[in-house]
């Protein structure tokens, strides 16, 4: 690990007021769980790393009239906990206790959630987001059994975070403050698969501190589904996140986005047109799901996938409307 300054400031303009122009001026450390690896394999070498664990503003969970606001550095915990996010947002309680680790949980944080950098074995070990030597990706003819069977090319990574497809299934926004202003992005549009080694996979730039995030009020039913290859600390293979609006016994509208299946959340917008006027049975949900699935493009060891994103979209489906399978 390379030396660096350190900031610890106590509000959020003078956090901002730490941050750089570009990229390697200042990180942005809260729980730790991600950036710590990334400085120790020298992934991230920033000149300063600033210290956000003591800015009060970023703490809490709180109903306002704009909806649910969950400050940046609300650990995992706390939000699988909430007996608010429990009751009526239950999708993103559930993504969020999915997460099987007590010291991710403890330790990691909301905003760090959305923010982690991708979890791809190609960038991890110096390759780039785009996972290429000497011009030639890696991928498509590599170790790809956990890479994308969505969006793939030029970047195949998948999207590693628990709390995305939720948070955009719900129609959730964050906050990212400067100190040119503050602007609001939906949680669908923070997420880019990037086409060159200069463009991150997050819409945050160096200057902005992502500081809450406000999901609407009356999000529908709602649940989510994970598929693991182990129950101890892993990362999904599969997952999906669903929404459900009902009128009476049908569903008048539907939101369903997948995880870790492409280099940014998933949005099966077929799978939710296949549900629409339709009452949730285990034949509907599963015609949901194949259509969830259909343009689907594996790589080379990856094919299982499929399988298991339709599974987690079927599963998800009947969870919200509390059929059983």
């Amino acid at each position: 690990m390379e030396s660096f300054e350190y900031g610890n400031p106590s509000s959020v303009s003078e956090a901002v007021g730490m941050l750089g122009t570009k990229w390697g001026d200042a990180d942005v450390l809260a729980g730790g769980t991600d950036l710590v690896s990334l400085m120790k394999d020298h992934l991230h070498t920033p000149k300063r790393v600033v210290n956000i664990k003591g800015v009060k503003e970023l703490e809490g969970i709180q109903k306002t009239s704009a909806g649910l606001r969950i400050g940046a550095i609300v650990t995992i915990d706390e939000l699988a906990k909430n007996p608010t996010v429990k009751s009526e947002y239950a999708a993103l309680a559930e993504a969020a206790a999915g997460i099987s680790s007590p010291q991710i949980r403890h330790m990691g944080t909301v905003g760090g959630d959305l923010c982690q950098r991708p979890r791809c074995w190609y960038y991890r070990q110096g390759f780039g987001l785009l996972a290429t030597q000497n011009g030639r990706p890696l991928v498509p003819n590599g170790e790809n059994k956990y890479h994308a069977i969505f969006g793939g090319g030029p970047a195949y990574f998948v999207n590693p975070s628990s709390l995305a497809p939720a948070l955009i299934a719900m129609g959730a926004k964050v906050k990212l403050v400067s100190s040119k202003g503050t602007r609001e992005v939906e949680v669908a549009k923070f997420f880019q698969s990037p086409t060159d080694d200069g463009t991150r996979e997050i819409v945050l730039q160096p200057h902005e501190l992502l500081t809450e995030i406000v999901v609407p009020a009356a999000v529908g039913k709602s649940a989510a589904y994970e598929v693991r290859q182990k129950e101890a600390l892993d990362w999904p293979l599969a997952a999906a996140a669903v929404t459900l609006k009902m009128s009476g016994a049908n569903v008048a509208s539907a939101r369903i986005v997948m995880g870790h299946v492409a280099p940014t959340p998933w949005e099966a917008s077929g799978a939710a047109s296949a549900l629409a006027g339709k009452p949730v049975t285990a034949a509907n949900a599963e015609a949901a799901a194949k259509a969830a699935v259909a343009d689907a493009r594996p790589l080379s060891q990856n094919a299982y996938k499929v399988s298991l994103a339709r599974v987690a979209v079927k599963r998800a489906i009947l969870a919200a409307a509390g059929v059983k399978a």
